[in-house]
């Protein structure tokens, strides 16, 4: 798989997102080389907390395959997971979580806390950061700039 491309499709959610005024956090699922899920964050537009992008490209991955197990899929993310959506990953059974930025205060792959070390859950999944990093990081920093 392209890291590149699809997290340059996250990008484009998250973007989605920044236009939206809603943190711009985009998320892709992709199942054989088919994005099957894809996602921004619409938490204030939803009026729900859990509408997370991982958690709405999530969604809608088991709503194509039909299975509430995703085995074989693979997520992208702008933004390195919090706690919640990496236990719907897990739960999930995902494949493999790609993310761009890593978020020191919510980060759940190794940057606050490590929900994906190998052993700790029957679930194990690959795990591989700073894919666009850059791009991932200038677009939140432009987003809390404007902000404040």
């Amino acid at each position: 798989m392209d890291n590149e491309f699809y997290m340059r499709e996250a990008l484009k959610e998250a973007y989605k997102a920044f236009d939206e005024e809603e943190v711009p956090v985009g998320a892709v699922l992709v199942h054989d080389g088919i994005v099957i899920g894809r996602a921004h964050n619409q938490i204030k537009t939803l009026k729900d907390p859990t509408a997370h992008a991982e958690i709405l490209a999530i969604t809608q991955g088991a709503a194509y395959l039909n299975n509430e197990r995703l085995t074989g899929a693979v997520l992208y993310v702008t933004i390195e997971p919090c706690v919640m959506c990496v236990g719907a990953v897990i739960l999930a059974r995902l494949d493999a979580i790609v993310f761009g930025a890593r978020e020191p205060k919510t980060g759940a792959c190794g940057s606050l806390i490590d929900l994906v070390k190998p052993g700790l859950f029957n679930h194990s999944l690959k795990i591989t950061g700073s894919v666009l990093e850059l791009e991932c990081k200038t677009i939140l920093q432009k987003f809390f700039l404007a902000r404040r």
